[in-house]
């Protein structure tokens, strides 16, 4: 049986500002991988698989230029080059019209992010690569340890 959760989230400006950043880590990474592929096929080449082009964007992202792609998580950016390859295939297949490439008017603005590094409480939902607040979680640790105690309420 599989579980679905329905979640709202309210992001603060820190962490819109971050979302942000990682759907357009994940429409860059899917515009370069159409692109190689979209290259390769007019040299005559063959398709170039996903495992190869997550390869190719890894040295990417370790050289000076794309140094920007390394405060973003690999997840994000791995998924974008597997979805620009099914779309590549499924063209070649029949099943579905030549992938255009994103852009930020008429894309929308999503990635993907591994459920198994998603953390849900009960008030909170913590995505990989969102910084919490360490200094809030100390505090919570060192009133818990003075407190005989611990309520919800943070009260002693």
């Amino acid at each position: 049986m599989v579980k679905a959760i329905k979640v709202m989230l309210i992001p603060n400006n820190v962490q819109k500002t971050k979302m942000f950043q990682y759907a357009g880590a994940s429409r860059f990474a899917y515009n370069w991988a159409l692109a190689r592929e979209k290259e390769s096929y007019e040299k005559g080449g063959r398709f170039i698989s996903d495992s190869e082009l997550r390869k190719e964007f890894t040295k990417l992202r370790h050289s000076d230029e794309y140094a920007w792609l390394l405060n973003i998580s690999n997840n994000v950016t791995k998924q974008a080059i597997k979805d620009a390859c099914t779309a590549y295939k499924n063209f070649f297949k029949g099943l579905q019209k030549f992938p255009r490439f994103k852009s930020r008017k008429r894309s929308m603005t999503k990635f993907y992010q591994d459920n198994v590094k998603i953390q849900f409480s009960n008030t909170h939902v913590k995505l990989e690569g969102f910084s919490s607040s360490r200094k809030a979680n100390k505090q919570k640790k060192e009133l818990g340890k003075t407190c005989r105690t611990w309520t919800y309420s943070n009260r002693c």
